[in-house]
């Protein structure tokens, strides 16, 4: 198989394409081509585990990119499309870059899959399109309420590309996912900005009260659930993606500096964002049940290796913590 990997310089795109060419490949690959822009969170050092391996191409482009996206996806069997504005922060203070990548970028793919007879089209998503949710878990039929810019902008991507399933009969698949967390992540997210400071001596913000609820993920749990969604997944449908651990923003803060042997003076209380959903939850009973995936990092385990490598990788996340600042 032939695989069309967008964003996959970034996070969880990285890891994604390190486990295609990795011992554990789920699937036979012949080629795996990497469409990244290299915006701030794409970095080719992501992909350095495997940047000798013959059957990975890396292609500098915009997924908006009408004329370059055709010739990618016209050699692909396969698209597997993470490339996304992800950072919640950053879209609201400028929206402009998060509808124009996650809405009109993910269309102009999708317009390229259905003229070239794409076999397969793996939408990335995220729990965030579900909106609050202050008690239970959002199953796959729950309505979108999306409360920012981003989660707006990805809300509307997941609509257009189950739409081609629809209209076009483009075999779409979406996932959903939680948090992700672990090695290679760009030190904005909370886990390797609080990690990194720390390491640093510095101090870490915590927005309000702490009290905000989200469900971790590992990374590479992630990828091998989207592994099991591309090889054995349903057209048109939707999967939802949990780690199944639930932490108050507060209960996480406290994990990492006992990791980083820092204590509670090391915290400053911040305003809390601007619409900052309370709790997020999705039900993973269906990517369980049907495709038999299951996570295998422990939160406590998944942390401490990550905290590790952040304390072992200074060289690649000091240059990116110099250059946000």
């Amino acid at each position: 198989m032939r695989i069309l990997v967008t964003g996959g310089a970034g996070f969880i795109g990285s890891c994604f394409v390190r486990l295609l060419l990795g011992p554990e490949a789920p699937v036979r690959v012949t080629g795996v081509t990497v469409l990244d822009a290299l915006t701030y969170a794409g970095n080719l050092t992501n992909l350095a585990p495997v940047e000798n391996d013959p059957r990975l191409t890396f292609v500098h482009g915009d997924i908006r990119d009408t004329g370059l996206a055709g010739a990618v996806v016209a050699e692909a069997d396969a698209v597997v499309h993470f490339a996304a504005e992800s950072h919640v922060d950053r879209s609201i203070d400028s929206a402009a870059d998060f509808v124009s990548t996650n809405v009109l970028g993910t269309q102009t793919l999708l317009d390229a899959a259905r003229r070239h007879g794409l076999r397969t089209f793996l939408h990335v998503s995220t729990d965030e399109v579900y909106g609050s949710v202050p008690a239970g878990s959002w199953t796959e039929e729950h309505p979108l309420a999306p409360n920012s810019p981003y989660s707006a902008s990805k809300a509307s991507s997941d609509l257009i590309a189950l739409a081609y399933h629809r209209t076009y009969g483009l075999d779409v698949r979406v996932t959903r996912c939680s948090n992700n967390y672990g090695s290679y992540q760009f030190p904005e997210k909370i886990i390797p900005l609080f990690t990194t400071r720390l390491l640093d001596g510095d101090d870490v913000p915590l927005y309000g009260d702490g009290s905000h609820v989200r469900d971790w993920l590992h990374v590479e749990d992630h990828t091998r659930a989207l592994a099991a969604v591309l090889c054995d997944g349903r057209a048109g449908e939707v999967y939802n993606i949990g780690g199944g651990t639930e932490l108050t923003n507060r209960q996480l803060t406290e994990r990492l500096l006992g990791a980083c042997d820092a204590g509670w003076d090391r915290v400053v209380r911040v305003a809390d964002r601007k619409g900052h959903d309370l709790r997020y939850s999705v039900d993973s009973r269906k990517i369980r049940e049907e495709l038999g995936w299951m996570p295998r990092h422990s939160l406590e385990s998944g942390l401490e290796e990550t905290v590790a490598w952040y304390r072992d990788n200074r060289a690649w996340w000091e240059p990116l913590q110099a250059a946000t600042t």
